[in-house]
Parts: C-alpha cells; structure tokens; sequence
C-alpha cells in the first residue's frame, strides 16, 4: 500500500476592502456540500447557493475595480513523519495494518531463505513440484503389496486430500496480520503456537530429518542410480575400470556441493524448475514402460498375508507409513512462500496457493498412474528395496531399449542434484542463523561456502556409514507423519480460534489426534517390521 500523504491546505486570505468611494457588500452566509467544507476554492466555488434564496444578487453590469491579490501565506510544510491521514487513523484501518504488517526480523536479510523476496507463483510451483516428487514415488508401489487394490487406492486417496488440506492450512497461517508477522519457517511457527520449547520437541528433530536424512537419502539413491547408468552408458563391452559405489557417491556429492553455493532459496528456482522437469519425465518414463510392457507372468494382486494376525497388521501399518513418506515435503512450504512480496493488498498466499495447486495435480498425475501401473505390472513382485526402478532394470533391461534405460537413470540423478538443494536449505538456514544472531552481521562468503560444502560431506559420511537408510521409507513415514497430517491442525485451532464446536474445529481436532496417533503407531509397526524381517545392515559397506 502506497504511503498516505498529509496535505493541509492554507485558508484564502480575505479581500481587503477596495478603493475609496466603493461601498464594500457583505458576502451572506454560504452553505455547501461537506466535502468543500476545507476546500482552497471554497469562495468561488460554482456549487455554493446563499441561505436565502431571495437575498439580492449583485449587479452584473456594475463592474468594481480589482485591488492588488495579496500574497498568499505559505503553505504548511509536508512532514515525513505525519504520514497518516486523520481520515484513516482508527486502529483497524488498513494503513495502520499495514504498517504493522511489515515488521519484519533484521536477520532475514541475511539468511539464505528470506534473503530475498521476489518470488512469484511460477517459483513456487518449481519448488513444490520439485520437493513433492522424489524418489518416495518409487516406492508407492510397494505399500499396495499389503493393502491390495482397494486400500491402496482409498489410502493414497484419502491421504491425498489430507495432506493437501493441511497445505492449504500452512499457506494460510504464513501471515499474521493482527501481529503483523510472518512466519518464514516452519520450526518458527511451531514456537510461535506451542511456545518454544514445545515446539522444538515436537519439531526439530523430525524437520531435521526431514532435510538431512532426504539429503542424505538422495546421496544414497542420486550415487548408485549415477552407477547403473554409467553401466548402461557404457554396455557389456566397456574395458573401462568401473568405480565403487563410494566413489559414485562421492562424485554425486561434490556436484551437489558445487550446486548448493547459490546463495539464496530464489536463485535455485531454475535448479528446482529442471528438478521438477525431470522428476515428471522419469516418474512417466518408468510406468509408461512398465505398463506398455505388460504384466508379468503368475503376478498376484493378492495382499502379502505371511505368519501371525499381528505380522500382517503391522505389515499394513508399515505400507501406510510409506504412502505417508510419498507425501511429505511440508516442512518447506512456508520457507518457499517466504520468498514472495506480501502487503495487506497483496498477501502472499494468494500466488502461494495458486503455484500449490498447478503443481499437487501434476503431482497427483504421477504418483497415481506410478503406484496403480507399478502394482498392476509387477504385482507382488515388486522389489522392495527400490521399488520401481530397481524392478524396470532387473524385468525389462533386456527387452527395453538402452536409451530409455539410460535416460530415466539420467533424470533420476538430476533430480537427486535439484532435489538436494531445496531440502538442504533449511539445514544452512539454521546453521548460518547461529552465526547471525551472535555476531549481528551476515556470514561472509567463505563461511557460507564452508558451511555448505559441511553440510554435503556430513551428508555423504552418513550415506557410507548407513547405506541402509533408503529401506526405512516407512520409519520415515511415521516420523515425518505430524510435520504434515497432524501439526498444521493444531496450528490452526490455537491461532485462528475457530468457533467452539463449528465444522472447522471439528476437524481439526479429529484429523490433528488421528495424525498423531497413527505417528505413535507408524512408529512402532516399522520398528516391529525391521526387527521381524530384518533390514540388509552393512555399516560402512554400501552395496
């Protein structure tokens, strides 16, 4: 809103009384309309009437000699700091909100994510796309082997519309207007809500898994799928020496180190926009192939129902925390909408939710046809451990042409590389904002290089050590679980205040409960699960 100038105006000095021998005519008492009550041209305005409609008017043909105009006495000076017109000054005015509104913390000029703020909805589409689609797509296919087609299908629906509504729930609470904040984190809206202890104990730790362990992940899947398609590349008859999977990882890592030295969350929008591109372009590839392929033989569609009542339970709870892992990425939507413009004529949810709901249908365009194709093409014989991509590669590397195999290996690393700088960013967000809030100056550039490049080998160091992470996506799930199905509710309900028993508190109090009791039990069915069936455990030897 553009700054309200007041401009007062000078009263007219009257006309003194003119030459000797002309006899001076009383003015009569004038009315008008309020709006020219302060008008400059008050006296010679064209709308003014006399009282009495029957007083004499002057002679026209009787002309009157004019005397000197006398200066007029100088206007009052502008001053900057009466800026508000009287007319606007109430308390819940617009200008005054305003004002309020633009409060903001000195620190987020220097930090990488409110660093800067000229963003828009086409870059927020690229960021949602790109952290909503990941390799979790790869293995929704994996989650139907224990439901089967009709919990399956009803369960990644349900969850769908869930996790979509508590999107538009973040977007919304991004501003507060009566306090004249925004909260450009998620951990800060935590504290803000549940107070800060609180909110680091329900938040920290699964929002900081949620960014290392995805890098980290992404280290694991970017490193070995950079192995395969070099392997493809390269064809049975390759003499070169291959490298080891350390070695992939390694090289994986260093590019993503390089590409994380872009300064801020708005300057990598043409990073996710090729994450988002690619993400697309192999999540079609995959189950297009598979499904033109057809199904394989003896494929069964029957749910895995193997040992006691209890196993198969905790089997269906642990598919339920893979299809909630396929959904995560809330944990970086108010960082994204941070980087746009916001006023009180011009609020930032507006371009956010726009951006969000061009890119959760392109999502939804993938993650459907991935999970319902792979599960109709391989059935119960999807691997496992790297779901759709590891089963195109181990059923169709014969009959699939090197090409296609090839590029959707290709497009699966560059969307590991995208995909690490968008979730990395909350990780140097927070370590440069130790740095900020002690020395009160933004961090130079070599301890932001050296931060990063910290953060990428911790990463990679991790994913050597723990090579095994990639197959605890239901762990995960039940984690990251209350980040998005469960937190934004109660979010909702202690700082809009719905009205007691209304629709809205309702449901949010039942869908913020459920969230948090199926996290509880998510949990606990993917512990029983890797201990039951065992997890491939081989620290410092990745395969």
């Amino acid at each position: 809103m553009g700054e309200a100038k007041e401009i007062w105006s000078a009263p007219i000095t009257p006309r003194t009384a003119s030459v000797v021998g002309t006899p001076v005519v009383a003015s009569p008492p004038v009315s008008c309309p309020p709006s020219q009550l302060h008008s400059p041209s008050l006296t010679r305005s064209p709308l003014l009437h006399p009282e009495d409609g029957d007083a004499p008017r002057p002679n026209k043909t009787s002309k009157t000699p004019k005397t000197p105009r006398t200066p007029r006495t100088p206007r009052t000076p502008l001053r900057i700091s009466n800026l508000t017109p009287k007319f606007l000054t109430p308390l819940g005015s617009p200008v005054r909100k305003a004002l309020r509104f633009t409060k903001l913390d000195p620190q987020d000029a220097w930090l990488p994510i409110t660093e800067s703020r000229n963003g828009n909805k086409y870059y927020a589409a690229f960021h949602t796309l790109c952290s909503g689609i990941g390799i979790q797509a790869l293995v929704l296919p994996v989650a139907f082997t224990f439901l089967g087609w009709t919990w399956g299908i009803i369960s990644m629906t349900l969850a769908f519309i869930w996790q979509l509504y508590t999107l538009w729930l973040l977007v919304n609470l991004h501003e507060s207007v009566e306090q004249g904040v925004r909260y450009c984190r998620y951990l800060q809206l935590c504290g803000a809500t549940f107070g800060e202890k609180l909110g680091k104990i329900l938040a920290l730790f699964p929002i900081l898994y949620l960014s290392a362990g995805t890098c980290t992940t992404l280290i694991i899947i970017g490193g070995s799928t950079a192995r395969t398609f070099y392997q493809v590349v390269c064809g049975e008859t390759c003499t070169a020496k291959p490298m080891t999977t350390v070695e992939w990882y390694l090289v994986f890592t260093c590019v993503a180190v390089v590409l994380s030295q872009l300064p801020n969350l708005n300057s990598i929008a043409g990073v996710s926009l090729i994450g988002a591109v690619t993400a697309v372009g192999y999540c079609t590839a995959i189950w297009v192939t598979s499904v033109a392929r057809g199904a394989l033989k003896d494929v069964s569609y029957n749910p895995v129902r193997t040992g006691s009542s209890i196993e198969n339970a905790f089997g269906v709870l642990n598919a339920l925390g893979i299809i909630a892992f396929a959904f995560r990425g809330h944990n970086l939507i108010l960082e994204i909408q941070s980087t746009m413009p916001s006023s009180e004529k011009h609020p930032s949810h507006v371009p956010m939710w726009k951006g969000v709901k061009v890119s959760y249908t392109i999502i939804a365009a993938c993650l459907f046809p991935m999970a319902i194709g792979g599960y109709w093409a391989y059935g119960q014989l999807i691997p496992a451990n790297g779901g759709m991509l590891t089963a195109l590669y181990q059923y169709h590397s014969r009959d699939v042409s090197r090409f296609v195999l090839g590029l959707t290996s290709f497009f699966v690393v560059v969307n590991g590389l995208c995909s690490f700088q968008i979730y990395g960013m909350p990780a140097f967000d927070d370590m440069e904002s130790g740095y900020t809030a002690r020395m009160k100056k933004p961090c130079p550039w070599w301890l932001r290089a050296f931060i990063r490049v910290f953060f990428g080998f911790l990463c990679f160091f991790i994913g050597v050590a723990v090579p095994f992470l990639s197959q605890l996506a239901g762990l995960i799930g039940g984690v990251a679980l209350p980040v998005t199905f469960a937190y934004p509710c109660f979010m909702w309900l202690k700082t809009k205040k719905p009205k007691k028993l209304s629709l809205m508190w309702w449901l949010n109090w039942f869908l913020g409960t459920l969230g948090v009791a199926l996290s509880a039990i998510l949990v606990a069915a993917s512990l029983y699960v890797i201990v039951d069936t065992g997890v491939n455990v081989s620290f410092f030897n990745p395969q």
